[in-house]
């Protein structure tokens, strides 16, 4: 009853804070997001890449007509488990037009090339969608390869909180499993453990995740756990702290006394007791994974193309910050900003909801 009350009073605390309550509206936004994205984007082809290049770095608010033309060789149907997943191949090929009209079994359009430039296409009718011509709206705008912005911007909103949920996995698995150890045994084992956190330290962190990832090879899985094998000495240094202080307690000795294992005390007995600033830490690793995912995608080694991420985005398209269309690569960044205050502003709410500056 206790700890269902100290719940509630916790929950209380956190939903009083409006900056809290903000970050947490805006992650539970980004993770419907993540989950439903092909549903949500314009474009719902795998890896929204599907590529126009005539209309390329088209202005946020574009919009053209389009005529749909059936592909030599249909795509498979999937499943709509496999839709959410992986999106969905468009059974049709898009050809931008100025104009059209029907004329008997044919669509006669005029197809677009260059702005103020076209040329005459006939369609025959049966070879065309049943809706024939439909409209396209950039909202975003578009890449150089006239790929829509806001299709890619909500698929990698999916590697953003990917890679922040598998890193604050693995490196608070790692954290406390080393920084209990340490922290409870003491003596050569935490001697140990001090000398292996201490050179994690001293390497900076891009500098390692840059050697894991060579190691590992590039790619969508291989950053996720580079990155995870980074953070986790934050993690081990404050758990290991905490279990110092708390083997101490009144209640530890009792666990020896009565003959419990060590692993059994430090499971049951401890763990629970210091969850709460390893809660707040993990919010801050959640932050931290997603800039530097966007740097290692920026640098190239990172998630690789066609998947989109925020960061490969920015990197794209960042020639355009000081020509004709900046929103290319500020929109990405704005909502790189966006995702990192809400972890932020949740781990400072957590924090003052589970008191955790008092037991530190």
């Amino acid at each position: 009853m206790n700890s269902d009350n100290n719940h509630t009073t916790t929950m209380r605390k956190l939903l009083r804070s409006k900056p809290a309550c903000f970050g947490l509206l805006v992650i539970a936004l980004a993770f419907i997001i993540a989950v439903f994205a092909y549903f949500f984007a314009p474009d719902g082809s795998p890896f929204a890449n599907r590529m126009l290049p005539v209309l390329a770095n088209a202005k946020p608010g574009y919009s053209i007509r389009v005529v749909q033309v059936k592909r030599d060789r249909a795509p498979e149907a999937v499943s709509l488990f496999s839709r959410l997943l992986n999106g969905q191949a468009s059974a049709y090929q898009l050809v931008p037009v100025t104009s059209c009209h029907v004329t008997g079994d044919s669509l006669f359009a005029d197809k677009f090339v260059d702005e103020g430039v076209t040329s005459r296409e006939v369609f025959a009718l049966n070879q065309l969608a049943p809706e024939p011509v439909v409209t396209l709206h950039y909202r975003l705008g578009s890449d150089r390869f006239g790929r829509d912005i806001l299709s890619r911007l909500l698929i990698g909103t999916r590697v953003s909180l990917g890679v922040g949920a598998i890193a604050v996995l693995i490196s608070v698995t790692i954290g406390i499993l080393l920084g209990a150890l340490a922290g409870y045994f003491r003596g050569w084992v935490d001697d140990v453990v001090m000398w292996f956190i201490n050179i994690i330290w001293s390497i900076p962190t891009l500098l390692l995740v840059f050697a894991i990832t060579l190691v590992l090879g590039k790619g969508f899985w291989q950053v996720f756990i580079a990155v995870g094998l980074t953070m986790w000495v934050n993690v081990a240094r404050l758990v290991r702290g905490q279990v110092l202080q708390v083997r101490e307690l009144q209640y530890i000795e009792a666990t020896r006394a009565m003959g419990f294992s060590p692993i059994r005390t430090i499971v049951h007995h401890i763990i629970p007791n210091i969850i709460g600033p390893v809660i707040v830490i993990a919010a801050g690793n959640f932050a931290s994974a997603i800039v530097v995912e966007a740097g290692l995608s920026f640098l190239g080694v990172g998630v690789q193309p066609p998947q989109p991420s925020w960061g490969l985005m920015i990197k794209e398209n960042y020639n355009f910050i000081i020509t004709h269309n900046p929103m290319l690569a500020l929109t990405p960044g704005i909502a790189i900003m966006l995702l990192v205050l809400a972890f932020n502003l949740l781990g400072n709410g957590l924090r003052d909801a589970l008191d955790v500056r008092e037991k530190v």
